[in-house]
């Protein structure tokens, strides 16, 4: 499998994502469900925390991909939900930081909402692997 980064421009790199991704080469597509900072029983942890619900959605989404056979470097695409925006971009760099570790920063989207299924939840993550 090949994975291409596509980045016309240089300031997402700040950020860890790509603008987009080509992939080829690929057999298997891997479409995980929001990641949210909760423990292994589903139970929402560190409430009032944005770096600490990042890494731990990260932490779900890697136990995902493991199970699948697959890591952080598979990930193609990852949707970011967050009731805060800006506290989210103060801490984004929680995400960047292991997206670059993964050296494949996926292509990535942003989206503010309301809430998330708990109301401790302040980021939910979604992400697509391929392999």
């Amino acid at each position: 499998m090949e994975l291409k980064p596509v980045n016309p421009w240089k300031w997402q790199e700040h950020f860890g994502f790509s603008q987009a991704v080509e992939f080829t080469g690929h057999s298997r597509v891997l479409t995980c469900a929001g990641q949210a900072s909760v423990d292994g029983e589903g139970n929402p942890v560190y409430e009032g925390d944005m770096a600490a619900q990042i890494g731990q959605a990260l932490d779900n989404i890697e136990t995902v991909l493991r199970q699948a056979g697959m890591t952080l470097a598979n990930v193609v695409h990852l949707n970011y939900y967050t009731t805060d925006i800006d506290a989210f971009l103060q801490h984004s760099a929680v995400a960047a930081q292991r997206l670059a570790a993964a050296n494949r920063p996926p292509a990535s989207t942003l989206l503010g909402v309301t809430r998330l299924a708990f109301r401790q939840l302040l980021i939910e993550m979604e992400a697509t692997a391929v392999a």
